[in-house]
């Protein structure tokens, strides 16, 4: 029997993270991202829960980071933007190497776009620089990130950090959303058809640079699963 697909997303906020999302969704993955919604489990005490605390619940009450988070194949967007208390298990080694641990073949995807171009994007999200300033991240401390200069450089830290970290290693993937073969990618990755390939959660601010607003068919009108459209501007990480 071949093991099970599982997929883990590690880019940043805004590099794509909904629209792998949708990809997966569409490939007949069960995928959790950003907060567990209702409609997804029978589990009660996963509703409305953030996918990167259920991570840390697993990690330190389980000694599995995946433990509460079984009956999902992928999670898509990991972090959560709160400002005391911010989760990024994306930048956390440990966890990951926890991941890898107890669940050798799951395969993890690295979401990428280019660093002005992200920076750009998170500037242009409601208050998100905002609250990456006064948040606690791993390489971006209190203080930091209000200019592009600064985000620009946490931005290619934390890919390069992920390159060096899984260096040779084929359980992983970076991913540039807007290659022309991104979905292709994707398929050969995880080893199935992904039959759709865009942009979901698509930025409306008018002053959002035209790269960011033109791509793809919009936002992500499945993004629980059932076809209801979800909006994160509050949560958006």
């Amino acid at each position: 029997m071949s093991p099970r697909l599982r997929v883990i997303n590690l880019g940043l906020p805004k590099s794509g993270t909904t629209t792998l999302a949708r990809a997966l969704r569409r490939a007949n993955l069960h995928v959790a991202d950003h907060r567990i919604q209702p409609q997804q489990t029978a589990r009660e005490d996963l509703h409305e829960v953030f996918v990167g605390d259920l991570l840390y619940r697993g990690l330190y009450h389980a000694d599995d980071p995946l433990a509460d988070l079984d009956e999902f194949d992928a999670l898509s967007e990991i972090s959560a933007l709160r400002e005391r208390h911010p989760i990024w298990p994306q930048t956390d080694w440990g966890l990951i190497e926890a991941i890898r641990a107890c669940h050798p073949g799951v395969r993890f995807v690295a979401t990428w776009r280019d660093p002005l171009e992200l920076s750009n994007s998170m500037l242009a999200w409601t208050n998100m620089v905002t609250r990456l300033e006064r948040a606690a991240i791993p390489g971006l401390p209190v203080g930091y990130g209000e200019t592009t200069a600064e985000r620009v450089r946490w931005i290619e830290g934390h890919y390069a950090t992920l390159e060096r970290f899984f260096a040779g290693d084929p359980h992983f993937l970076h991913l540039p959303v807007g290659a022309e073969d991104a979905r292709d990618r994707l398929a050969a990755f995880i080893g199935r058809d992904v039959p759709w390939w865009g942009q979901a959660n698509r930025n409306t601010n008018p002053d959002l640079p035209e790269d960011d607003a033109a791509r793809g068919d919009g936002t992500d009108d499945d993004a629980d699963g059932t076809g209801a459209e979800t909006v994160r501007e509050t949560d958006e990480t």
